[in-house]
């Protein structure tokens, strides 16, 4: 029988290891994972505080987006990371922003890409008013074929959730 891949560095502490779940919030939950989870915290969810999404394998680059002037650099998690912290088991995910605004975002565009659930803009917490405080964002620049509405439009800023289908 195959086992789960085990969940990134210093996420899963031994007690939720052994109980299939993911390791509990200690601060305000910024993101929510919802749908086909193989380790919720959070009754049939996986909650994230802003700590444990720093506690995963950290991610920068410089991009150029078609909402800033000049390049940014985003730090955080890849979302691949996140979901297999959360044992997220789908096809598809459906981002949904602050403002309820909402995508369907392949899993493979994880898989393939290096596309982080940004939590810092050049090296500073995002503020709500500036995209913050979670931005799921592409690697425009080192992957041109990304550089379309399609991929823009999967870049939810605000991020409060994900739905695993």
């Amino acid at each position: 029988m195959a086992q789960d891949p085990p969940a990134p560095a210093g996420w899963v502490s031994a007690s939720a290891a052994a109980s299939g779940r993911t390791a509990e919030p200690k601060g305000r939950i910024v993101l929510t994972l919802s749908g086909k989870l193989q380790r919720p915290n959070a009754q049939d969810r996986a909650v994230f505080d802003m700590a444990m999404l720093a506690a995963l394998p950290q991610h920068s680059f410089k991009t150029k987006t078609p909402w800033y002037a000049e390049p940014r650099k985003f730090t955080g998690p890849l979302l691949r990371d996140v979901l297999a912290a959360a044992g997220a088991d789908g096809k598809s995910l459906e981002a949904i922003a602050i403002n309820d605004y909402k995508v369907s975002i392949p899993v493979e565009d994880a898989l393939r890409h290096q596309v982080i659930v940004a939590r810092l803009m050049d090296d500073q917490t995002m503020p709500l008013r500036d995209k913050g405080p979670l931005f799921i964002i592409y690697p425009f620049d080192t992957e041109p074929e990304l550089r379309s509405s399609l991929f823009y439009s999967r870049s939810v800023w605000q991020l409060k959730a994900l739905v695993i289908r």
